[in-house]
């Protein structure tokens, strides 16, 4: 394995000199440090974090974990958190991905191993790990769901709001029987969505039909099975909320494999704007909601936080949007 030391002897400078170039020191000339770099890259040269670590008591490795990456997270919310984080930590970082459901304890989750941990939150069951976290003095930022606790960096989108805004853009198309596909129960973007569509109901001096209320699963199979439950009714809902768009393109199949159209028959809003929700036939109307930039924002803080600076314990809403495309019908 290729050592500072071998880097030094080849550019026959100290090993001083060498970890300096590749800290990107200010007090090392340009031409050494291109020179160094040059034979770092030759020899194929990386850190040996933990030697590193010993010195400086970091680990140089950033937690970015979820309630669970195989039950609930969508792969575009996925890939969203994990491109924003990704797009700030720097390479002197490792980014370690994992769901806190893989976990049967804690005592893994401690300074000697992260500087920092971000926390894609999704329910109020992720309470544990957060008190664990910041009783072990992890610097800690929680992203996606309003937490209580009011002593951390809490980024997240007003998916009530957002839920509301949409449901209403249904009422104002002259829609009076309006469905909502929920998520996963437990989870509290479910609770808020619910909050945002009984919100535009209320606020419209709409009745609320609790059969007009489906369980789905934020997958587009659950989405597929809701929709067929609500089409069975006696009296269909004329447009479905959907909690998040993967629900609403199962929804839609659904609504086709009836041999009915969407939104001719049946009108369809989602929730994310997913990338293949401007794909879909008709393409899905939706909430573009801020994964990538909650995330960038978080990872922003949780290096500020590693750095040492004093950062404001606050929550950050992020605003929702509505994307208006073909998939809801104007009423006569």
């Amino acid at each position: 394995m290729v050592t500072i030391k071998d880097i030094a002897r080849l550019a026959n400078v100290s090993h001083t000199t060498v970890s300096r170039a590749l800290n990107n020191s200010p007090l090392i000339k340009e031409p050494t440090k291109q020179k160094i770099l040059e034979i770092a890259s030759q020899l194929n040269y990386t850190p040996n974090y933990n030697a590193k670590s010993l010195v400086t008591q970091r680990s140089h490795t950033i937690g970015l974990f979820f309630s669970s990456i195989s039950n609930g997270t969508s792969p575009s919310f996925f890939v969203d958190a994990l491109k924003g984080v990704n797009h700030v930590i720097s390479q002197d970082y490792n980014l370690f991905v994992r769901g806190i459901d893989d976990y049967q304890d804690f005592s893994t989750i401690n300074p000697l191993r992260f500087d920092g941990i971000i926390l894609m939150s999704q329910s109020v069951q992720d309470n544990s790990f957060i008190y664990h976290t910041m009783q072990k003095g992890i610097p800690l930022v929680v992203l996606n769901r309003y937490i209580e606790e009011n002593h951390i960096i809490n980024i997240l989108s007003d998916d009530t709001e957002g839920s509301r805004q949409a449901v209403e853009y249904v009422i104002n198309n002259g829609h009076r029987d309006i469905a909502i596909i929920e998520g996963i129960q437990g989870f509290k973007s479910t609770q808020m969505r619910k909050e945002g569509y009984l919100q535009a109901l209320i606020q419209h001096g709409m009745s609320i039909q609790p059969e007009y209320s489906v369980s789905g699963n934020y997958d587009m199979e659950s989405g597929y099975l809701a929709m067929n439950k609500l089409l069975s009714l006696k009296k269909p809902p004329t447009a479905v909320f959907c909690s998040n768009d993967d629900m609403a393109i199962g929804a839609m199949n659904a609504v086709f494999a009836k041999g009915l159209k969407v939104p001719d028959d049946i009108s369809i809003i989602g929730f994310d704007d997913i990338g293949f929700s401007r794909y879909t036939t008709p393409r899905l109307t939706t909430v573009k909601r801020p994964t990538e930039q909650i995330s960038i924002w978080g990872a922003k803080k949780i290096l500020s936080l590693i750095m040492g600076k004093q950062e404001k314990a606050e929550k950050i809403f992020a605003n929702t949007e509505l994307i208006i495309r073909d998939s809801v019908k104007k009423m006569e």
